[in-house]
This record gives C-alpha cells, structure tokens and sequence, in this order.
C-alpha cells in the first residue's frame, strides 16, 4: 500500500492506514463473497472513500483485483482513483461525497430483505461523517426498519481534514449517541483484527436492531512521522518518507511501536 502511495505521489495515507485492521478482518475472515456475481454476497461500503488505496490492497489480497491493476493506482487510464469506483471489480457501490454511504447500505439491507436473501451489507464510516446530518437519518431509517443485517464500523480515528474531531464537532460519546438511536453499539479495538471478526462472528443474525462498531484506531497507524498528524490527511509521501513509512511498518510487523 505505501508502496502504491509513493509511485501516485498522492495523499490519504494517514486516513488509509487507520483502516487497514477493519479492511483485514471483513476481508479476510467476515465477508461471504464466493464469487463476484453471486446475488447472495455480503455487501461492502467504503463510505470514506477517500481511504480507497486500503480497500484496493484488500480486494487484491482477497484476490479481486490482480497486481498490474494494483500497481496502476492513480495513473493515467486506471480505474483506481483517489476514491472507489463500481468499475472496479469487487467494489459494488461508488463513494467519495461523505455522509452518504450509510443511506446507500441502509438501502442496500432494505433490498436485501424484501428479495428473501440472507446476504449482509457492512458500511465503513469516518467519525468525521458523524457531523452531518444525512448520516444520522440513516441511522433512524435503519433502526425503524430494523436492519439487523446491517454493520456499520465507525473509523474513530479523531481526526479529520482540517482538524481534531474533538474541536470541529465534538462525537462523544458517539457509541451511546447510536444506542439512543435505536442501534447496537459496540466498542471495539480498530487494530485487533481478530477481536474485529469475532465480534462480528458473534451477533444475532435474526430481525433485529441495526449493529454498529465503533472501532478506537490511530491515524496513520505504524508509521512514525505520521500518527495523529493532521497534515498527513493530504501531504504525499517524498522518498524520504516512503523510505521511513516502510521500515516503520516492518517494525510494526515484528511487534515493536513506533516512536
């Protein structure tokens, strides 16, 4: 993923790392996807769109897309841009105006319902898209209709463009905001990727409340220069960066917390 970031010269590399652990457990553990053209698959809804490169490194380890693809990101002619589109195989729902995602899976898991199938539709959020409104109504359509086969993960990584959530919009308590909506809210660790699919594993599947997950994450986790720094929601990486960002993340492989 750093790898593709710094050949783009592109940002969202600081937005992409906090969800790497969320992207790892729904595709390598939680997502029922047997094949691409199977009415009956999971859905996914990457609402933080602009997050995309995690989702492309995760639609080709899941193996939806193949390396050439991968190594196109952001060049002249490809399909992987800045934010997912439907062309791209594995991605079902265009994103990138955000608020929207959740609307789009609360119709998603409505459609689910009404044509008898047992498919699930999952929607990755920011905590920044918690601000606007047009989320909070899907928050109330979903509880009215009782979705319960619909998983919303909150990235509640606390920060956004221009700022710490905490001073632009204050969220907190944000999981009991959704309780009193209707929903039930869970609080997660963002980077326990086992503790991610076994909370999943393990709720109801019958007619039910809407799911939630509000996940804890770092912003631009394992990469030193980069953790909680609000610039990096933006800046590209030079090759001095590249070059830091990839002996951080091998530390982070080995165990060792970055400094």
């Amino acid at each position: 993923m750093i790898e593709s970031a710094a050949a783009a010269g592109v940002g969202h590399v600081g937005s992409a790392l906090s969800i790497v652990d969320l992207l790892a457990a729904l595709f390598g553990r939680v997502l029922r996807i047997p094949a691409l053209d199977d009415n009956d698959r999971d859905r996914f809804v990457l609402s933080k769109g602009h997050a995309a490169l995690a989702l492309y490194a995760a639609l080709y380890e899941r193996g939806l897309i193949d390396q050439s693809l991968l190594a196109s990101y952001c060049s002249d002619g490809s399909t992987l841009g800045t934010h997912p589109e439907r062309v791209v195989p594995g991605i079902d729902f265009s994103t990138g105006s955000l608020g929207h995602g959740l609307s789009i899976g609360a119709g998603a898991a409505l459609a689910a319902r009404l044509q008898g199938s047992s498919r699930r539709t999952f929607v990755l959020v920011s905590d920044a898209e918690c601000n606007e409104g047009s989320l909070w109504e899907a928050v109330m359509f979903a509880a009215h209709h009782r979705l319960s086969n619909l998983i919303a993960i909150v990235d509640l990584n606390g920060q956004q463009a221009l700022g710490y959530t905490r001073d632009v919009l204050d969220l907190s308590p944000l999981a009991d905001r959704f309780r009193a909506f209707g929903w039930n809210s869970i609080e997660i660790d963002g980077h326990d990727a086992d503790g991610i699919a076994r909370t999943i594993e393990e709720l109801g599947q019958e007619p039910g409340p809407p799911h939630v997950l509000v996940a804890r994450t770092v912003f631009g986790r394992g990469v030193s220069f980069m953790e909680h720094k609000i610039e990096w929601h933006y800046w590209p990486l030079d090759d001095a960066g590249h070059a830091q960002a990839l002996l951080d993340l091998a530390a982070l492989d080995e165990g060792a917390v970055p400094e």
